[in-house]
């Protein structure tokens, strides 16, 4: 079973506003390594697969962001969507377009986001989980051991061990929760049978598309008349905005997990940064480019990320995010990061659409 490879990259990373642009996401900036997102994402993969084997989903608005990223990837390999649609009609496009390529091909599907690391454990985790995949016809999905009651994953409840793929346990799902409020999410890691949901799969491609016929139907269906002759652009606005997991996984009977437990974030604010850097001797964390330069004195516990020319100076402050990109300064405390968003909607209201 040959594997392909199919990283999501069409978010729009409204949490990391100011530097997060429409014209130019999260995955698209070297927010957490010095090193763009999703070009870290494929450098995880080096020597993997080979590029011909490797598609992006990306934002029709993205297409060249993904070229200059990643000038390797062959041009029929960059699925551009005309709209947003969320994740199921993404991996059913990708899934879809492999399995015109070869049936029988296994498909690893990735968000372009993330940091993982060490990069060997987690390709050894893919090629179980393929593993598996192959010789069961199972969806997997992989799951973090939790550190903490974090409200902001979905989790998995594991079920019962079926199996195990290089010393990987394989276990069935028995349900799947979305964001469960602080109280239950303590339970949930206090029982020990939940992992996190950390939105990396596994499959054969005839086994998602075969999912994707039992429960979300419609849009096969589209995606079949796209290429018979259709519209893409007409067609793809229409089809079910839903997220894969909710789609799909949640309904289907032969969906495993395998536990993983190398560092992995989402990295899904402003507050996640601390988690995948190291601090300076202060304790503050900076994330600086193009000249930007931070001088704090009695400052501690800031995220600070600064582009272009000039000092970010901090005085008697903790714990704090301060962001200056382009025409926009943020600041605001660690613990209120995931609120960013509301800003960014109370400008599109606005119409304010230079700060976007």
């Amino acid at each position: 079973m040959q594997p392909y490879v199919v990283v999501m990259a069409g978010g729009s990373g409204t949490r990391f506003w100011p530097a997060s642009r429409r014209a130019r996401p999260k995955q698209y900036l070297p927010i957490a390594r010095g090193k763009v997102m999703l070009r870290e994402t494929l450098d995880r993969l080096a020597g993997w697969v080979p590029w011909e084997r490797v598609l992006v989903v990306s934002a029709h608005s993205q297409r060249e962001l993904v070229r200059a990223c990643l000038p390797e990837l062959p041009e029929a390999n960059l699925l551009a969507e005309p709209a947003a649609r969320n994740t199921a009609p993404a991996v059913a496009w990708a899934a879809f377009e492999i399995a015109r390529r070869d049936p029988s091909a296994g498909m690893v599907v990735l968000a372009a986001d993330h940091v993982i690391e060490p990069a060997a454990s987690f390709r050894r985790s893919l090629e179980a989980g393929l593993a598996e995949a192959d010789a069961s016809g199972a969806l997997i999905t992989f799951g973090i051991r939790p550190t903490h009651a974090a409200t902001g994953y979905g989790y998995i409840e594991v079920g019962a061990r079926v199996g195990e793929r290089d010393a990987i346990a394989v276990h069935a799902v028995a349900r799947f929760v979305e964001k469960p409020e602080r109280a239950r999410a303590e339970e949930f890691v206090a029982s020990g049978r939940f992992l996190w949901n950390a939105g990396i799969f596994a499959w054969r491609a005839d086994a998602i598309l075969a999912a994707f016929r039992a429960h979300l139907p419609q849009v096969l269906a589209g995606l079949e008349r796209a290429y018979s002759g259709g519209a893409l652009a007409e067609i793809w606005p229409a089809l079910p905005s839903l997220p894969v997991d909710t789609a799909i996984l949640e309904r289907a009977n032969n969906v495993r997990t395998l536990p993983i437990d190398y560092r992995w974030s989402d990295v899904g604010s402003w507050s996640a940064l601390p988690e995948v850097s190291a601090p300076d001797a202060q304790g503050n964390f900076a994330f600086l480019s193009g000249g930007a330069r931070l001088v704090a004195h009695d400052a501690t516990g800031c995220v600070v990320y600064g582009e272009g020319e000039g000092v970010l100076a901090l005085v008697g402050v903790k714990d704090l995010v301060v962001v200056r990109a382009g025409n926009a300064l943020l600041v605001c405390p660690r613990e209120r990061a995931q609120d960013v968003k509301k800003i960014v909607e109370a400008l599109e209201r606005d119409g304010a659409r230079e700060f976007l």
